[in-house]
């Protein structure tokens, strides 16, 4: 089998399994002998910001070096994407040899009755194998969808676990209201292990807190006090992480220590126009000193590895003046308008935009329109099975703006149209991850 073989084979997996209990995935992990066990583990769970996060740690661990491995998702354009050693995506034949292993254990588990693995259950089993193969000391491990059922959540010792931002998203699977989709996420907290979380919200906290307390875990609450920012350019942020007390806080809770005693006036950079990823980094340095409290890694390194970071597809610029970013849910577009219209202040701004049908797009399309003002607009279509016609999009957007809204139904012709047309302003490719995906490898080709 070669690699074009094995994406194929996984590409076909959704056409005739679904995800199964976690006792299935528990019986292939045993199978394959539990290689999440010889790694310290570092699980992150969230609505948004979860995969910066992970970027984030997994740049500070490596630049302190520390042998990395970094599991994500989706893939944008390679399926190796979703497997990083030290920040380097593994190459196709590593990629291959892990899933033959776990393709051998897969036939001999259905020979003795187990369903077959869903898609992520056998990119999660292969990324460990891969992991393990490289002798990683450190995973750091982004959920697939939710958390408490998430095949990720079978490590049962993490090191430490960190919730981001929880808000509405994949309702029809998490449930309707902040606290039901909390809880999901609030799942991988485990006995005695360290949480670090978000606690800006006071709907997710108070979830985050009670399954914490319930499980004798030390709760770390961020919250936007612990930072300033100092200075901002189209490229980066500046901030001051400031937190020097260690003290039980009594306000959020029995048992919950805010992670004041961390970091003094640490001046920070971080790579990306979003003040969102202030809040990302600022998780991920929290968690670093709760796994390493005798300081084996330094501030410094801490620093170096934030402003080293590189995230695909998350406020990233990929261009002088270009930026791509994923957002495509409530929260996401709301931090994406947050930052286009920080943007609007000193600079034009112009967008090209796409959506898949699952997506409250039209909402999307209202709420960007209602609050900036992009002198050029270009809709295209993405999605395969789950597209929204250019045209579709294009109509909606026509309701909430005078601005002339182009449709080209091609991305690279979509593309090269608001290049063309942007002029000085700054560009924002934003709706969809399968549009970041397409024109990433536009990109690649150019």
């Amino acid at each position: 089998m070669n690699f074009e073989d094995a994406v194929a084979y996984i590409e076909e997996v959704p056409k005739f399994t679904k995800k199964n209990g976690p006792e299935n995935t528990r019986e292939l992990l045993r199978r394959i002998g539990h290689p999440e066990r010889r790694m310290k583990v570092i699980h992150v769970a969230g609505t948004n910001g979860k995969g910066s996060v992970c970027a984030f740690l997994s740049s500070i661990l490596t630049l302190a070096g520390k042998r990395t491995g970094l599991f994500t998702s989706p893939h944008l354009v390679d399926i190796t994407e979703r497997f990083q050693i030290n920040g380097e995506q593994v190459s196709h034949e590593l990629f291959t040899d892990a899933f033959v292993r776990i393709k051998k254990e897969v036939d001999e588990m259905m020979r003795d009755g187990f369903a077959h693995p869903a898609y992520f259950e056998l990119l999660f089993a292969a990324g460990l194998l891969i992991f393990d193969a490289s002798r990683v000391e450190y995973l750091v491990l982004e959920t697939g969808l939710g958390g408490r059922l998430d095949a990720t959540n079978l490590v049962e010792k993490p090191v430490a676990c960190v919730l981001t931002t929880i808000s509405l998203d994949h309702m029809e699977y998490l449930g309707d209201t902040v606290e039901k989709i909390a809880a999901e996420k609030a799942g991988i907290i485990k006995e005695g292990v360290p949480v670090i979380y978000d606690g800006r919200n006071p709907q997710s906290e108070q979830v985050i807190l009670a399954q914490a307390e319930k499980l004798h875990a030390p709760a770390y609450r961020y919250d936007a006090s612990m930072r300033e920012i100092t200075g901002k350019t189209d490229k980066s942020i500046d901030f001051i992480f400031n937190s020097r007390y260690d003290k039980k806080n009594t306000d959020a809770g029995e048992g919950v220590h805010t992670v004041t005693e961390l970091y003094e006036n640490l001046k920070v950079t971080v790579p990306y126009l979003a003040e969102y990823q202030v809040t990302n980094s600022s998780l991920a340095m929290a968690a670093l000193r709760v796994i390493d409290p005798c300081r084996t890694i330094s501030d410094e390194q801490v620093v170096r590895g934030i402003a080293a970071t590189r995230w695909q597809g998350r406020m990233e610029t990929v261009l002088p003046g270009v930026v791509f970013d994923g957002a495509h849910n409530d929260d996401g577009i709301h931090e994406f308008i947050r930052t286009m219209s920080d943007v609007e202040k000193h600079r034009p701004v112009s967008l090209l935009f796409s959506a898949v049908v699952e997506k409250e797009h039209e909402k999307m399309i209202r709420t960007i329109c209602e609050s900036t003002s992009p002198i050029s607009i270009v809709v295209t279509q993405v999605g395969g099975a789950r597209v929204v016609s250019a045209q579709e999009l294009a109509d909606e957007f026509r309701k909430y703006t005078k601005t002339e809204v182009l449709v080209r139904e091609d991305v690279a012709e979509a593309f090269e149209t608001a290049l063309a047309r942007r002029g000085d302003s700054m560009l924002f490719c934003v709706g969809s991850l399968y549009l970041i995906g397409e024109l990433k490898a536009i990109l690649a080709r150019r």
